[in-house]
């Protein structure tokens, strides 16, 4: 069919060149657009590099590695889960008054800032292991599952490996949210 059929042919090519432009910045806006409203679930942009296991024969271990955001909003993991873990908590290390560290439950979770990096390191932040449900021997693997605030989950396999450094005391978070006197000395490395 001709273009010129209702139109003069230089009011028709107009008239698409108009359509054409108006249409760039819609299809514009759809492409970018759900990264920076946060639309993207925080496992799709969050990887986990280097990641590693404290070798431990029984009681406590540990997990480390960095945390990458890839995208344009902040992300947080509220939780871990692991099949050789029978219980899983987010830690922090802090200094009391007397220079003494402490590991504790990291309020919050970890925040992973908006293209940036959070680092889980022995004697700082770290996904500790509670109740291990058998040996993790050096050279093994096991399998790691984070859940951010908004829901969704990934899944990562960490090496284990030996580390003998950083024996914090363990501070186990009360229901008020304070740290408890009775602290425990783990053999996980955090």
């Amino acid at each position: 069919m001709p273009d010129n059929l209702f139109l003069p042919p230089r009011a028709a090519r107009l008239l698409r060149g108009a359509l054409a432009a108006a249409a760039v910045p819609l299809l514009l806006t759809a492409c970018s657009s759900a990264d920076k409203t946060g639309d993207v679930a925080s496992a799709d942009a969050v990887t986990i590099s280097d990641q590693w296991v404290k070798a431990a024969d029984s009681g406590m271990s540990a997990a480390f590695g960095d945390l990458i955001n890839s995208g344009d909003t902040p992300r947080t993991i509220v939780s871990a889960t692991s099949p050789a873990s029978g219980r899983i908590e987010l830690h922090e290390v802090v200094v009391d008054a007397n220079g003494t560290k402490a590991m504790r439950p990291k309020r919050g979770g970890f925040v992973i800032p908006a293209h940036g990096r959070t680092q889980l390191r022995p004697g700082g932040d770290h996904i500790m292991f509670m109740d291990l449900r058998g040996p993790l021997r050096t050279g093994s693997e096991t399998s790691v599952t984070l859940t951010f605030d908004d829901g969704s989950t990934t899944t990562f396999t960490a090496q284990v490996r030996d580390f003998a450094g950083n024996q914090e005391n363990y501070l186990p978070d009360h229901a008020g949210g304070e740290a408890h006197a009775g602290a425990q000395t783990p053999a996980h490395g955090g």
